[in-house]
């Protein structure tokens, strides 16, 4: 192994690190921008469905955040192109085969979660109309997770954070 100076490992190592910090700080920009958008339209009702709803999809999403992780780890100790390209088909289609389950089972997760949710009824009716439309997005979330993981596993951080960044525009 040819040895490499400190500067050059630095170098490769923030090449990595950089794009992963600026797609995570752009996360919340996300929730944000929906909470700017409903603040216009004049009702406290508006701001508190999104604010439910985007903790619940946060909630949801974060339980599946495996997909991203695992699949970033087991990317990175891959031995062979063939193995790195099974650990991509796998993580997308399990990813896409829990949104299918959380589409189908929209009614009981949202019935649950708003057992334990305390809002007025107006926020409720709001909130609800917020996760019947957000829950088909699932599929690209998950489906996202997976790719995601496995472009960092490949240490391609740029190609995630150019997703996020799309995404909040």
């Amino acid at each position: 192994m040819i040895a490499q100076t400190p500067n050059i490992i630095n170098k490769r190592i923030l090449q990595i690190a950089v794009p992963s910090i600026i797609s995570n700080i752009t996360v919340p920009l996300l929730g944000l921008i929906d909470v700017t958008i409903v603040g216009h339209l004049g009702s406290a009702a508006y701001i508190g469905a999104i604010a439910v709803g985007g903790m619940l999809f946060n909630i949801i999403y974060w339980i599946f955040g495996f997909l991203r992780m695992g699949t970033s780890g087991m990317t990175s100790q891959a031995y062979d192109m063939d193995e790195v390209i099974r650990l991509l088909l796998r993580s997308v289609g399990v990813g896409l085969l829990i949104a299918i389950i959380l589409v189908a089972l929209q009614y009981p997760i949202r019935k649950l979660a708003f057992t334990f949710i305390q809002t007025t009824e107006e926020v409720d009716l709001l909130a609800t109309l917020y996760f019947q439309i957000c829950i088909w997005g699932a599929p690209a979330m998950l489906g996202l997770y997976g790719f995601a993981g496995w472009f960092i596993g490949m240490q391609n951080s740029r190609f995630p954070m150019y997703i996020a960044i799309t995404q909040n525009i």
